[in-house]
């Protein structure tokens, strides 16, 4: 559930969505592991945002999706421009980027980090710090160490987050 939200000035964050393991045959395909649980990021015509591993944001480039096809829980993409072994060798361990995906009914990581929770009664607990990967429900990570089960959080509110959990939770 790694997706956007805007940036200074009102600009499109860009998120990463997926990383380039390696290239595929020998017509430029390349293997992708994807980060976000939307695998029409892939779909043909999307333009993505490509950094190869230690390069600076200025040495970015974009890339449009030619095609993309399903492959070993990872996918095979072929983007445009990009027809050979060597061009797709090229973008080995590169991370792609996109903007953000509106939708009003799902909670992503990047809106949880800094939002200040609340439980029922309106009383703040302070800021979430990071999310954890849990596998009974993902964690919210209270800046003072307190932990909160993601399935606890009932409303989101702009930057607040409400939860209502059990009696001790943030003790």
């Amino acid at each position: 559930m790694i997706d956007g939200s805007t940036g200074p000035a009102g600009e499109a964050r860009l998120l990463e969505i997926g990383r380039i393991t390696k290239a595929h045959g020998l017509g430029g395909e390349v293997v992708v592991v994807l980060v976000t649980n939307r695998p029409g990021r892939l779909d043909a015509g999307q333009r993505l945002t490509v950094r190869r591993r230690g390069m600076t944001s200025p040495d970015v480039e974009e890339l449009v999706v030619k095609s993309s096809r399903p492959f070993q829980r990872r996918y095979l993409v072929v983007f445009e421009g990009v027809s050979t072994r060597s061009a797709a060798e090229r973008l080995h361990g590169a991370i792609m980027l996109a903007p953000a995906v509106e939708d009003g009914d799902v909670l992503f990581v990047h809106e949880l980090i800094g939002a200040e929770v609340v439980d029922l009664a309106g009383t703040s607990h302070g800021t979430v710090a990071a999310v954890e990967a849990n596998p009974a429900s993902d964690l919210l990570v209270g800046e003072t160490g307190w932990l909160v089960p993601l399935r606890f959080v009932v409303a989101r509110r702009g930057s607040q987050l409400v939860v209502d959990g059990p009696e001790g939770l943030f003790e």
